[in-house]
């Protein structure tokens, strides 16, 4: 999506909610050591984290900071926003990405990733892949975020004051024995597992996680069928001039 976007060598990129660092690193790969890339985070503990391996990568144009994203400041204008799975989470994500494009300089691009959990399934039909996806759908609807905020990216960006945004969509396929997506799957629900028992949504011993992966590889395999994991959209836009 970064080169469809025309991301490119020497740019100054904004990357918010950007976690441990991972698109950061991605975007700082584009836009070279005559780029740089800032990458900001409300969670001190993945800023120390991203830190680290800044310093461990030798990228001196690749910094982080702390801060909240609807009351950050910044004395500069950046040619590039981007961000992975951030406005999902955010109560009014129209709002938050307007106040954000006010540090993109006119002509800037904006670039978001978000998931499409409505479109993940098991072909054919498999009970236990699709229970999980609709106890990690309601896990997260009770949290009280967005379950299907890739294909919500369009209006936000019109609503939040940039063009009609361009947009592309890809998804996981796994299936046969062996794939490493009945352990990704599983391992999605064992984190989100405390807050599905909190939530109501599903107890320990309904899930049973420690058997959930042999289960759906099981269940996958042996019927000769895939599983379409959570689609993730992504959207580019260049703020007017």
């Amino acid at each position: 999506m970064f080169r469809r976007a025309e991301l490119q060598s020497g740019m100054s990129v904004l990357d918010v909610g950007c976690g441990a660092g991972d698109v950061s690193f991605l975007a700082a790969d584009l836009v070279g050591p005559g780029g740089t890339v800032l990458g900001v985070d409300r969670s001190a503990k993945s800023i120390a984290i991203a830190q680290e391996r800044a310093r461990a990568l030798h990228l001196e144009g690749v910094t982080f900071r702390q801060g909240e994203l609807d009351t950050l400041q910044l004395d500069q204008e950046y040619d590039a926003l981007v961000g992975r799975l951030v406005l999902m989470y955010l109560p009014q994500p129209v709002r938050v990405l307007s106040h954000l494009l006010n540090f993109v300089r006119s002509g800037g691009l904006a670039m978001f990733q978000e998931i499409e959990m409505s479109m993940a399934r098991a072909v054919p039909y498999s009970a236990i892949y699709e229970t999980c996806r609709d106890w990690i759908r309601e896990t997260v609807r009770r949290a009280g975020f967005e379950t299907d905020m890739g294909s919500r990216l369009f209006a936000t960006f019109c609503e939040g004051g940039l063009s009609e945004p361009k947009m592309i969509l890809h998804a996981r396929v796994e299936g046969g024995a062996g794939s490493s997506g009945y352990e990704y799957v599983a391992e999605t629900i064992r984190s989100l597992l405390p807050m599905m028992e909190r939530l109501g949504v599903a107890t320990p011993d309904e899930v049973q996680v420690d058997t959930l992966s042999s289960r759906l590889e099981t269940e996958i395999s042996t019927g000769g069928g895939v599983m379409i994991l959570p689609a993730l959209i992504g959207a580019w836009a260049r703020k007017p001039g």
